[in-house]
């Protein structure tokens, strides 16, 4: 009966014991679990807040001479090219409903009543109109050759300044690229001095090359895509204005008639 009593007490505290390191067990794999977890993220924060430093460790790396005229290529080329956006974008004009509205107005008042709704709408179509209109008591084509000299200066406003965006384009990888020949001269100008090909000694003019060809790379793709969407915003404005002067000259031939 001892010995059964015996065995029953060591078999309760075996299950016991079994029992308290799978529980602990378990525990603790929750435990790593969770660590785990918790320290990936903490990395993917600390990675997602870490780009605006890594992004300025690498420009003060790629030096503050070249980099710096990269950057000032960047603001002035925005510059211009925001100025420009804004400005279009107030030059459309709803070509289809001036057309009719100076046709009523020619119709029902002549043609003081139509410079009058030209005066008072915005954008080069409307300006070429008021020319034109101004002309007519000089005969169709005194008004003609109004219009297309009027054309051509409104065409000047509108490529006013496009071109210093052309010249950053082109000016800021060829920024890079001379940075770029700068930092592999610094590279093997410490080979010549150290008269030994070691990795250290080149790798920091390396990356100076490699940084300063990026930034001009990364300068010109931004500012090239909003110089394509400005030279198109411009021809789609001259495909009106030259549009519009040939309905123009149709409405006075048609109401000197």
């Amino acid at each position: 009966m001892k010995r059964l009593f015996s065995i029953l007490a060591i078999l309760c505290f075996m299950a016991f014991g079994t029992a308290n390191a799978t529980t602990n067990a378990n525990t603790n794999a929750s435990t790593v679990v969770t660590t785990i977890q918790d320290d990936a993220a903490d990395d993917a924060a600390a990675e997602e807040l870490g780009f605006h430093q890594e992004l300025k460790k690498r420009f003060i790396e790629g030096g503050p001479g070249f980099m710096g005229i990269v950057l000032l290529c960047l603001i002035l080329g925005l510059a211009i090219a925001i100025e420009r956006i804004i400005f279009l974008n107030l030059s459309t004009t709803n070509t289809k409903k001036l057309t009719q509205d100076v046709e009523d107005a020619l119709q029902s008042g002549g043609v003081d009543a139509a410079k009058e709704v030209c005066r008072n709408t915005k954008g080069p179509v409307a300006s070429i109109f008021y020319q034109g209109l101004d002309r007519t008591d000089e005969g169709i084509e005194a008004a003609e050759k109004a219009v297309i000299a009027y054309g051509g200066v409104q065409m000047g406003q509108l490529e006013k300044n496009v071109s210093w965006i052309s010249l950053f384009i082109a000016l800021a990888p060829m920024l890079g690229f001379m940075g770029t020949v700068i930092g592999m001269i610094q590279a093997f100008d410490k080979i010549q001095a150290a008269g030994d090909m070691q990795p250290s000694l080149v790798a920091g003019g390396i990356k100076v090359a490699l940084l300063t060809t990026v930034f001009g790379l990364i300068v010109a793709i931004i500012l090239q895509i909003f110089y394509n969407y400005i030279i198109a915003k411009i021809d789609s404005i001259v495909n009106d204005m030259e549009d519009a002067s040939i309905t123009l000259m149709d409405l006075l031939i048609r109401n000197k008639k």
